[in-house]
């Protein structure tokens, strides 16, 4: 079942029913049944987003139109977990929109925030999705990695995912793992270890920079916009037998090569037939100051 498309996006007239479903969670560990209106809250744009039932399944829509979008965040933070979402992306002409789903803290300076994030970028009609990542540890990011989705994510729901452990942080797209940023700390690579973080959805445009740097600007006589989130499951890590949490396991462990999401052969082979860029191979980028050390070897 989908909302009615065709509501105008604003004020009283955008903003539909709510109602409550179950939704069971899954992940490393069993999770307790949730409810998507229960565990998440409007941050932005109330009145642009609403909840309803798609078939037996709690989804929030959120809208966006000239006026401005919309925003969620789960009501709880979590330190190393597994995060799945089903997500219905902007439909036909989404140029300049951009639909995201990230983890990020809250009370924690700028200067010194972690954030996980997912950017879905919009297009002109008839053309792919592009998936935009990065990374950010102790404030610092430029770690972009561009995916092309490989499947029309405005047909259907898809399972996007977040995986975050002491050893590495997944992201993955109906299990099939795209990027892998591992814990280094060894090496002096920051990596996200002590700010609990919420999961987020958000709904807004940028057509300054998002779609071909900007050149292409949102077609508004399209709007309203509208993308579609259900299900959202969160698992927290779990810890070997005789370990109070995951975060006193080394990140060396073999247990998280146990717990792994995704085979090395799955990464690379999925890296090599969708990877749009990555900074890492942006030589040009970095010429002055060399790669990050991240994107360097480790020596033996």
């Amino acid at each position: 079942m989908a909302p009615p498309l065709s509501l105008p996006c604003s004020g009283e007239r955008c903003r539909g029913v709510r109602k409550v479903l179950a939704a069971v969670a899954f992940g490393f560990v069993a999770a307790a049944a949730a409810s998507m209106y229960d565990d998440v809250e409007m941050v932005w744009g109330a009145d642009h987003s609403f909840f309803y039932m798609d078939g037996d399944v709690d989804t929030v829509a959120l809208c966006l139109d000239e006026t401005h979008g919309s925003g969620f965040r789960s009501r709880d933070a979590y330190l190393y977990a597994r995060f799945d979402i089903d997500i219905m992306l902007v439909a036909n002409n989404s140029a300049g929109t951009v639909t995201s789903l990230y983890l990020m803290p809250e009370d924690v300076p700028w200067e010194y925030h972690d954030e996980v994030d997912l950017e879905f970028l919009g297009n002109v009609t008839g053309e792919p999705y592009t998936l935009h990542t990065n990374i950010f540890a102790n404030g610092v990011g430029g770690r972009e990695q561009q995916f092309r989705l490989w499947f029309d994510p405005t047909a259907d729901f898809h399972t996007y995912s977040i995986v975050w452990n002491p050893k590495h942080i997944m992201i993955l797209v109906d299990g099939v793992p795209l990027r892998e940023y591992r814990n280094e700390a060894a090496r002096g690579v920051a990596f996200p270890t002590w700010q609990k973080m919420k999961v987020q959805g958000s709904l807004w445009n940028a057509d300054d920079w998002a779609t071909q740097g900007g050149r292409v600007k949102t077609d508004w006589s399209a709007a309203p916009f509208y993308a579609h989130y259900r299900g959202l499951r969160v698992a927290p890590c779990a810890p070997p037998p005789g370990v109070a949490w995951c975060g006193d396991e080394p990140p060396e462990s073999p247990w998280f090569e146990q717990q792994a999401a995704g085979d090395a052969a799955a990464l690379r082979r999925a890296r090599e037939e969708h990877m749009l860029y990555d900074y890492c191979a942006d030589a040009n980028r970095f010429k002055h100051t060399g790669l990050p050390v991240e994107c360097t070897p480790a020596s033996n």
